[in-house]
């Protein structure tokens, strides 16, 4: 616990200190940034009726910044609109705050994100360490579980996005730790209403559905009454969905009204470069402009399911704790990296169980993913003016990786090959990032190095999803021989 508390003190001073550069959309008007969105759904949620937040009305122009995420993330812009309304009434009144940037103004939006951050993500890693390490995070090894506790808690991305860029993906990721925790734990029950409140928060926790449906209903089946188990976690669903969606159930226009902003087909594939399948082949073959939005829609649903079906498939034949965190990891790089629209902040999603696996995947893969994943997201980074706590919280990645229990934990696997190809990809990654810092692209290709970073990024973590969906697969002889689970049995 008192290692918790001394790590969970220092992380928050990084999410404070990154809170005080600059964000998504700083001084550009007429839209500006996703700060301004979060801002303007506070404005719009304390100032208008629940039935109009998502329908285009005289008060309500969608079109800048219209609601796009399901109901749990209105309920929550209105309780932090509620809070912007007491001590700042000027930060949401109705119209006249667009592109609001007083001090306080920012002041108060930055401390939404933190509070959100102590109140929801913090509390889900202390219940997953307490579950993971055994029910005893001071037991065992102290520095292998306060390096663990780091890891997680570290997360250079998801504090440069939302401490940074400026959203609310604690709350998202947060519940869904604790549904993790709650699988973990058997409290199957808990482990739903969690993840169906993480899915009502943003639609993207679907990442992780596959592997939350595959391994429940893989437990169901070994269960005394499987059809009673089943028919449990799905009243569990059905209610939790229900009272979250219960404002817009009135009728069959209010309900798809809503459903139709949680779907931007309009936006294309992808947006922005993003390392995945479609943004990275598109130098070769032109999706956007060849094929239309429909084909496009059910070919990457196809390619989605086919590349997370065989994660899916081990978690229904021999479900275990341990391939249940596998099954979170490929699920998600599956969405990442071959789903209809994906933005560069989606790295996110896989970012979270594979720090939840530090102490399971080998370190120097880890830190690789982690560098990886900080590089396809600097473009992103340098628009909003993050170089400096990008470039701090980068090198603060590799310490922790060096630190004493990371340090040991990479010599446990690691070859002559490995520290070569450790060696060079960190070198490129450092080299791409001068080039893009200090070299102006030619005109006739504005975004070149964007598209060079993000094909230098996707063959990684394709091969890292390769080998975890293989890592995976072996722990089905584990479960088939007989053999206990190491840790979370």
């Amino acid at each position: 616990m008192g290692s918790f508390l001394l790590i969970s003190i220092f992380s928050l001073l990084l999410r404070v200190s990154v809170s005080l550069h600059s964000y998504s959309g700083a001084g550009s008007p007429p839209k500006f940034g996703d700060f301004e969105a979060q801002r303007h759904w506070m404005e719009i949620t304390t100032n208008l009726p629940i039935k109009d937040w998502y329908f285009n009305t005289t008060n309500n122009d969608l079109s800048y910044w219209g609601l796009d995420y399901p109901p749990l993330t209105a309920y929550q812009s209105y309780f932090h609109g509620l809070i912007l309304k007491y001590f700042d009434p000027n930060s949401v009144s109705l119209f006249t705050s667009r592109g609001y940037e007083t001090h306080f103004g920012k002041l108060l939006m930055r401390w939404t994100v933190l509070s959100s951050d102590l109140l929801i993500f913090f509390p889900a890693v202390l219940y997953f360490i307490f579950i993971y390490h055994g029910g005893n995070p001071s037991g065992g090894d102290k520095s292998d579980v306060a390096w663990h506790i780091a890891v997680i808690l570290i997360n250079p991305c998801l504090i440069l996005i939302d401490h940074g860029h400026f959203q609310f993906n604690c709350i998202s990721l947060g519940l869904t730790l604790g549904a993790v925790a709650a699988v973990l734990s058997r409290k199957n029950l808990l482990a739903c209403v969690l993840f169906c409140l993480s899915l009502n928060h943003k639609q993207m926790s679907a990442y992780y559905a596959p592997a939350f449906f595959s391994h429940l209903f893989g437990s169901c089946l070994r269960r005394k009454n499987p059809p009673l188990e089943v028919l449990k976690l799905g009243l569990a669903v059905l209610g939790t969905f229900a009272i979250v969606w219960w404002p817009y159930l009135h009728s069959r226009d209010a309900f798809f009204g809503v459903l139709s902003r949680l779907a931007p087909f309009e936006r294309g594939i992808y947006e922005d470069y993003v390392a995945n399948f479609w943004c990275s082949t598109s130098i070769l073959i032109k999706w956007k402009r060849l094929f239309t939005t429909d084909s496009l829609r059910f070919v990457s649903l196809v390619a989605t399911i086919l590349t997370f079906l065989p994660s899916m498939i081990q978690q229904i034949l021999a479900p275990s704790s341990k391939g249940f965190l596998y099954g979170l990891l490929n699920s998600s790089f599956a969405f990442y990296l071959f789903s209809f629209q994906v933005h560069e902040k989606s790295i996110l999603l896989p970012l979270l169980p594979a720090t939840l696996l530090a102490m399971e995947l080998p370190g120097v893969h880890s830190m690789l993913l982690m560098l990886c994943a900080l590089l396809s997201m600097f473009p992103l980074l340098c628009r909003d003016k993050l170089v400096v706590p990008y470039m701090a919280l980068y090198a603060s990645s590799i310490l922790l990786y060096l630190a004493p229990s990371g340090r040991r934990h990479i010599k446990k696997h690691l070859s002559r090959p490995m520290i070569t190809f450790s060696v060079v990809m960190i070198l490129c990654s450092l080299i791409f990032h001068i080039i893009y810092l200090t070299i102006r692209p030619p005109e006739k290709y504005p975004y070149l190095f964007e598209a060079m970073i993000m094909n230098f990024c996707f063959p990684h973590l394709l091969g890292f999803t390769v080998y975890t969906n293989a890592k995976q697969w072996m722990l089905s002889r584990e479960f088939t021989s007989g053999d206990k689970e190491k840790k979370l049995n």
